[in-house]
């Protein structure tokens, strides 16, 4: 397609919320913009230098004074060490603006263990790796007794227990002790990620928030007696397009686009800032959208400074107009158990590519499944869809992590990161069959998408047949299906193409379903309407392809 006209085109984007009202992407939805300032301390920093206590100190006195200059209410999470301080206590006691929430970082320090009578194992007082600093390399009893040691603690000195607790990741025993002794309302934890500073966390909600598992913090839970009823928001406002693919088919993402201030391409720079925020809080999003801006101490004023001053005044302006809403992590947890019992469906969209690639994506999820839809250019790949199962146990619900790094995932169906190499970029594509009986990839031009009832449809027209394909994505399934305005009825098929030879969970593929396993955990997508159709080429990357009947197929991934 002509890149001019393919520019002209006008992407329509409308959303339903609540009612029967339609909206454009012109047109202001419904759907709330939700902005978390986190800033979490910590009292030192063994990996540099000169990164003294006191520089870690003056850099909260610095994000306090910028937060109260531009009426900014923010949320100051405490690691124990930090906590203990009586410069950390009179700072937020007397300094911050009314309103202010003070809560828990959850990563371990020695204080923190030692004033729970038990032995510190690390090499400083405060250690980054996951056997030592964090809740997972404590049994479930020591948990409990962190827990307990931190809180009483907290209550001493600000007279209340902390009603939200965060941390890169806090295991699901932990965080329901925390829920059902001390009443916390919310949570927030990492973004998705692959081995950056030894954590992996991959296949999860993505974005937004969630009701996790009782047996797997990372996992959302399907039913509300399954849950831990306490939702945790996704930290450190990933760029939707370009995030994800760091580090392909690698076991460790290089580099890191987010909205965190101390990056300057990404959350230092004006340019990634202003479209971040354009597509976050301007382009249409279902349900609601969420962004937590902030830093950690660490990093030091100096080397955040830039991006936080330049994030800041954004935000107060935006609250200004009305366009987002900014709250304590707490206030978030509040309104989001008020208005869903279980995990709501969400989707966010970047409907522009700041690098001029002419990238757009949509990233849908509920509480049985994520997915990542992504054009580039005229075509389309279905990048990633991730299944969720509450009964899918983390490997720290009961055992204590040995390794300096951990590992949390879901039950992959498509990985565009995992099952790729910069040569063969995986996913699901659409063909079809043209009037010279030629197999050929679908290209399209601008897709429409609308929401109504909480499902989210994606309309996308070829550009050279009078027909378009519809993607309805519901709860617990994935229904495509094509409409075509010309007599013959179209054939068309979606591949699964990967890295050849890269390890995949499918242990059988039968016409109606595709049985799986994730760490002897068994799972299985079921075809409806269609079916699959083993490869014969699986040494090339192509797996199987999933062709309709009747011109439709459903896929579900409700096992």
């Amino acid at each position: 397609m002509n890149t001019h006209l393919k520019k002209k085109h006008f992407l329509i984007l409308i959303f339903v919320f609540y009612s029967n009202i339609g909206y454009s992407q012109n047109i202001p939805s419904s759907a709330p913009r939700i902005v978390n300032v986190i800033n979490f301390i910590r009292q030192t920093e063994p990996r540099q230098e000169n990164d003294t206590d006191e520089v870690l100190y003056q850099t909260v006195v610095e994000e306090v004074k910028l937060l109260n200059k531009y009426d900014i209410k923010g949320t100051y999470l405490l690691q124990y060490d930090a906590l203990i301080n009586p410069s950390y206590q009179n700072l937020l006691k007397n300094e911050t603006l009314p309103g202010t929430e003070i809560g828990g970082w959850w990563e371990i320090t020695q204080p923190h263990v030692e004033a729970a009578g038990l032995e510190w194992r690390g090499r400083y007082p405060w250690d980054w790796h996951a056997n030592v600093g964090f809740s997972v390399a404590y049994t479930p009893e020591e948990r409990e007794k962190l827990v307990d040691v931190y809180m009483e603690k907290f209550k001493s000195i600000f007279g209340e227990y902390p009603k939200s607790v965060g941390c890169w990741f806090i295991d699901a025993h932990s965080l329901a002790y925390m829920y059902d002794k001390y009443n916390i309302v919310a949570s927030c934890n990492c973004r998705d990620q692959i081995g950056t500073d030894g954590y992996t966390m991959w296949g999860g909600y993505w974005g937004q928030g969630y009701y996790p598992s009782k047996k797997n913090a990372y996992m959302p839970a399907q039913n509300e007696e399954s849950q831990i009823s306490v939702p945790i928001f996704r930290m450190l406002g990933s760029d939707p397009i370009y995030q994800y693919d760091l580090g392909l088919g690698g076991n460790y993402q290089r580099g890191v686009i987010t909205l965190e201030p101390v990056y300057g391409n990404a959350g230092g720079s004006k340019e990634w800032v202003d479209w971040f925020f354009n597509s976050m809080f301007k382009d249409p999003c279902m349900t609601f959208s969420y962004v937590q801006a902030g830093q950690e101490n660490s990093f030091t004023w100096k080397l955040i400074k830039r991006g936080l001053e330049l994030q800041i005044p954004l935000l107060a302006e935006l609250q200004k107009g009305n366009t987002i809403r900014v709250e304590t992590l707490s206030e978030s947890g509040k309104w989001f158990k008020e208005n869903f019992p279980t995990t709501p469906p969400t989707a966010i969209t970047a409907l522009t590519d700041y690098k001029g690639n002419d990238r757009r994506t949509v990233w849908y999820n509920s509480k049985y499944y994520r997915t990542n839809l992504l054009w580039e250019g005229d075509r389309l790949r279905i990048r990633d869809i991730h299944l969720f199962n509450e009964e899918f146990p983390s490997d720290y619900i009961n055992d204590i992590c040995t390794t300096s790094f951990f590992n949390y995932m879901t039950l992959p169906f498509v990985d565009g990161n995992v099952w790729s190499s910069s040569e063969n970029l995986a996913g699901l594509r659409l063909y079809y069959i043209n009037d010279d009986n030629q197999i050929v990839e679908a290209e399209g031009g601008a897709p429409i998408i609308t929401e109504n009832d909480k499902k989210l449809i994606v309309e996308w027209p070829l550009d050279s047949e009078e027909a378009s394909f519809i993607m309805k994505f519901d709860e617990d399934k994935l229904g495509i299906k094509c409409l075509s305005k010309k007599k013959r009825n179209l054939k068309w098929f979606l591949e699964l193409a990967v890295k050849p030879g890269v390890a995949l969970p499918f242990t059988k593929i039968t016409e109606s379903n595709i049985e799986a396993q994730q760490k002897s955990f068994n799972y299985n997508i079921a075809c409806k309407g269609g079916r699959f159709i083993e490869s014969n080429e699986k040494s090339n990357g192509r797996i199987f392809r999933i062709e309709p009947q009747k011109k439709e197929v459903f896929l579900s991934f409700k096992n």
